[in-house]
């Protein structure tokens, strides 16, 4: 679990020294500068809230396999702003203390393995949550599916190429992926199972 240590640590320190991220007198848009400043404040109050956050924190370490948003990341830290910001942060006095605090309370094991345990069973409860809301959307989509005129509608968007290549984009999206397993788990239920074999014999009728 050594990305859910650095975690840990970055989540500590995003706890410090951070500026409002939501400027309320700014508008979003008019300054790129400015604009890339705000996204970066925001991606560190995201981390900050995640770190309390058990549904956050799973989704977070969810889109962390997606090299899309990883790449977006990267080319973030790569930019001048984030140089800048994570400079003027690291000069500040406040900062520089709590940066030694967070230091000893991870060099200290227990503590580290409290955190440790923590984070896990926060990851763990986040998971969990986010399956369940996977189910729940599904089991709204499948009871949206009987009606008629919905299944009509998706049996002409599955005609359209393009929509089948927006289809064939999103199941490589990892965060697809807590569908397609909650789908699995729902059909681990038999009458669930014999009403999405039914819903699927009446789509193929439908194309």
């Amino acid at each position: 679990m050594k990305v859910l240590s650095l975690f840990t640590t970055t989540a500590l320190l995003s706890m410090v020294g951070l500026s409002s991220a939501a400027d309320k007198e700014y508008e979003y848009g008019k300054d790129p500068k400015k604009d890339a400043e705000y996204d970066i404040s925001m991606g560190m109050a995201g981390i900050q809230q995640a770190a309390q956050d058990p549904k956050l924190l799973a989704q977070l370490f969810q889109d962390m396999q997606d090299p899309e948003l990883m790449a977006e990341a990267k080319k973030m830290m790569e930019s001048s702003e984030w140089k800048k910001k994570m400079k003027d942060m690291t000069n500040d006095k406040a900062f520089k203390a709590n940066i030694d605090n967070v230091q000893k309370t991870m060099q200290d094991p227990n503590e580290a393995a409290k955190m440790q345990a923590k984070m896990e069973h926060m990851m763990k409860k986040g998971n969990k949550e986010l399956q369940n809301d996977a189910k729940a959307t599904m089991a709204q989509s499948m009871q949206a599916m009987q009606d008629p005129t919905i299944m009509a509608e998706a049996a002409r968007m599955m005609k359209d190429p393009q929509f089948q290549q927006q289809l064939s984009q999103m199941a490589k999206d990892p965060s697809f992926k807590k569908y397609v397993n909650a789908m699995q788990d729902m059909m681990q239920d038999p009458g669930t199972k014999r009403q999405m074999e039914q819903m699927a014999d009446s789509f193929k009728s439908a194309l």
